[in-house]
């Protein structure tokens, strides 16, 4: 079911208000607060034609001016307390609204962190920016905003109709009888604004993707020349959007005046029962004035009803779609006894993690990925002593990346261990092992700020110095030096004002800052012109004396001296070794060196 249909079937469910509980008790003194205020404004809003009544009957009936100090001093202290309490309600509904949105989008960032790697592979970033962003704040708004004006407006009308009933039930009774229609009125036209509202939102939502995926893919759209469907795409959904905006804009346009229409004849009939009940003096000018007044009043209280509670309904699809998050668990987590040795990513013991040397051994492994399919590895067995350098090799999509998530333990073994230092790293915390890890991608992510701060993240207490000198073991400090500003230049949002190949080598200095003892280089020299590319194999081959490294690598040629090659084929590793056994084997390896071998010498000779 898409979300769509999620707002439109379900019915009011209290069970899914109450996963909001325990983020509204902190503004519980706002909220008892914001009740009080609001049975205070429904009350003088109630009151306000009795006031009326009372002018009428002993100021401009009788002709005389005895008593209107007092009652004047009485109105305007009524006033005054009205005036007070909205602006005291207004600044706790805005509490409420800020804080419950801001505890929501922290609480679901902080979530995220918390979230496996597989979570990332199978959850597109809209739908994570969605929850965050805009679910959050509909929620923090309907629990402030749309909550005042709902007990707002229940004080009002059951307080009208009391004393409507308590002045004169048969004028009363004129009021109740033009509810039904109104009722009727206003459940046939808020069902179909509110369904032409939610698909106006649903729009406008793929007409922000579209507008975001034209800025973003402009360059590919200019070599691809599709500018014109590209605009004939977008006018298609802005026009579908205008549509459903002038539909909408029609129900209202209709709704609204039948409403009025009510409204005035419920002021008619009583205008025309009450003005008999005048002239026979059943009852004074007075009341008739103040029936009158709250006749014309509570209609509008009455469709505001109906329009929140189809919103209150609305906005349970958001509290579930957040909910549904908050309540996804990590697939990976540390059992409680080793977070009570080791702690978590937000409060870690370092005092208790223990040095790691760089042993990994993979023993009596099997793996398949948590959304099913046929196992990858079976019953895999293999050493790797520290300071040993693995290879893995294969065609595109042959499933090279597989080991390493498994011995960075972004995965775990279905069944089997995997055993760091000689213990399976399940007794130990994922931040200790993560905090030994440098991982280079093929695609490296860098954050928005400045070279030197991009660099620091691999170590935030690094001095400015101790950066420079990463840089240049990871041959990136000239290149960084010949940009505008040096190490201050800013990258841009995920590095986009860098090229490929700087954005490499940051990501390249940034590991070396954090002087890990695992390293994993996922094809880092891809995009890097070759002499730069001989550079940093040089420091590669320095860099990574005495540590366990993984080099996932399409070109053969940079893995020639690895301890030890696996060569992967269609999720399995078919064969294993070190270049010169592979190459005398004479098997998938050997032919795959001499294919890639060829290419080059004549890329060389044609180039």
């Amino acid at each position: 079911m898409n979300e769509l249909e999620l707002d439109e079937k379900q019915p009011f469910n209290l069970k899914i208000w109450k996963k909001l509980f325990p983020f509204m008790r902190p503004f519980r003194r706002e909220l008892i607060t914001f009740l009080v205020l609001n049975l205070i404004c429904a009350a003088v809003d109630i009151v306000y034609p009795l006031f009326q009544t009372y002018a009428i009957n002993h100021f401009i009936v009788p002709g005389q001016t005895e008593g209107l100090l007092p009652f004047g001093l009485v109105y305007l202290v009524t006033l005054t307390i009205q005036v007070i309490s909205v602006i005291w309600f207004c600044r706790c509904a805005i509490t409420v609204e800020m804080g419950l949105s801001r505890d929501l989008k922290r609480a679901t960032f902080v979530h995220l962190q918390k979230l496996s790697f597989s979570y990332y592979n199978k959850t597109a970033v809209g739908y994570m920016l969605a929850r965050t962003m805009s679910d959050t704040n509909r929620i923090g708004g309907m629990m402030a905003w749309g909550m005042m004006d709902m007990m707002w407006g229940l004080t009002y009308v059951i307080g009208v109709f009391i004393a409507m009933f308590v002045m004169n039930w048969r004028l009363a009774l004129l009021v109740v009888a033009v509810v039904p229609f109104i009722a009727v009125v206003t459940v046939f036209f808020q069902k179909r604004i509110l369904v032409l509202n939610r698909k106006i939102r649903k729009i406008n939502s793929t007409m922000t993707g579209a507008f975001n995926e034209g800025i973003a893919g402009a360059r590919t759209s200019k070599t691809l020349v599709i500018e014109e469907k590209n605009a004939q795409d977008f006018g298609e959904i802005t026009g579908d959007l205008y549509r459903h905006n002038v539909r909408a804009t029609m129900m209202n346009a209709l709704y609204i005046p039948i409403v009025l229409l009510f409204s005035s004849l419920a002021a008619a009939f009583v205008l025309a029962r009450g003005g008999h009940m005048v002239l026979e003096q059943v009852i004074e000018i007075g009341v008739l004035s103040a029936f009158i007044s709250w006749a014309i009043n509570i209609f509008e209280p009455i469709q505001n009803i109906a329009r929140l509670i189809a919103d209150f309904i609305s906005t349970q699809a958001n509290i579930e779609r957040v909910s549904e998050l908050l309540e996804t668990e990590p697939s990976i987590t540390d059992r409680p006894d080793v977070v009570e040795k080791y702690g978590d990513a937000f409060f870690p013991k370092k005092e208790n993690w223990e040095p790691l040397k760089g042993d990994i051994e993979f023993r009596n492994v099997w793996f398949k990925y948590p959304d099913g399919g046929d196992y990858i590895l079976e019953d895999f067995n293999l050493k790797i002593k520290a300071g040993t350098t693995v290879a893995i090799v294969g065609e595109t999509g042959a499933g090279k990346s597989t080991l390493v998530n498994l011995a960075c333990r972004f995965f775990e073994p279905t069944q089997g261990e995997i055993l760091i230092d000689g213990v399976d790293y399940r007794e130990r915390s994922q931040l200790w092992l993560h905090s030994n890890l440098g991982y280079v991608l093929q695609n490296p992510h860098l954050f928005s700020g400045s070279v030197y701060e991009n660099i620091r993240y691999g170590r935030l207490d690094a001095t400015r110095e101790e950066i420079e000198e990463a840089a240049k073991i990871a041959s990136a400090h000239d290149i960084i030096l010949g940009m505008e500003k040096g190490y201050d230049s800013d990258v841009g949002e995920s590095g986009d004002r860098l090229s490929t190949g700087e954005k490499q080598l940051v990501s390249f200095a940034r590991a070396v800052l954090a002087d890990p003892r695992i390293f994993v280089l996922d094809e880092a020299t891809s995009s890097i012109d070759t002499q730069t590319e001989q550079r940093i194999q040089d420091a590669i081959s320095h860099l990574l004396e005495n540590r366990t490294s993984f080099l996932i690598a399409h070109r053969l040629s940079t893995i020639r001296k690895a301890d030890v090659i696996l060569v992967v084929k269609n999720g399995k590793i078919i064969e294993r070794g070190t270049h010169e056994e592979l190459l005398r084997q004479n098997g998938y390896y050997a032919t795959l060196y001499r294919n890639q071998y060829e290419q080059e010498q004549g890329e060389k000779i044609y180039g």
